[in-house]
């Protein structure tokens, strides 16, 4: 069983953490959430779950706005060819469905499967945005915390110039 928005809060408190989450109607797409969110301070942010022709499997995350060339992308990270992965396995691995992709998830890659990838443009922000398992609410972290939190999960995460200038 995936881990629930209360087990979430429950290790970012663990962690000594502060967030705070705002509810709003589900967002699946990064228009859907800028029509959303209001005026919630910090970068808003987007994730890429993605597998190479290997099998193994990627976490991308960064701004909504960047630009990300999947072309290009395994130069710069050592992966194969990459492509999204089916929902199956985004299920599987980090406990959410299409639309709510988010670095929170994480907290169910128990196996440590995923490798991941912090835009390094992302990572100058003070406050990053991302749902909370589930797409119908934004929570703000401080970009140190979310370091922490990652390593947390049992992952150490690279952050990576990926984003086209």
């Amino acid at each position: 069983m995936p881990a629930s928005r209360a087990d979430l809060m429950a290790r970012f408190s663990q962690l000594g953490i502060e967030t705070e989450t705002r509810e709003h109607a589900p967002a699946f797409t990064v228009d859907q959430a800028r029509d959303l969110r209001g005026t919630i301070p910090g970068g808003h942010c987007k994730n890429l779950f993605l597998k190479d022709e290997k099998g193994a499997v990627w976490l991308i995350v960064c701004l909504e706005d960047a630009r990300i060339d999947l072309k290009a992308a395994p130069a710069k990270i050592g992966s194969k060819r990459l492509t999204f992965g089916k929902p199956e396995l985004l299920m599987e691995l980090l406990g959410v469905e299409p639309g709510s992709v988010t670095p929170f998830g994480l907290i169910n890659d128990t196996g440590n499967r995923i490798t991941v990838i912090l835009e390094e443009r992302m990572m100058r922000e003070n406050l990053l945005n991302y749902h909370p398992l589930s797409n119908d609410a934004t929570t703000t972290i401080a970009a140190g915390d979310l370091l922490a939190f990652i390593r947390s999960c049992g992952h150490e995460p690279r952050i990576v110039a990926l984003a086209a200038p």
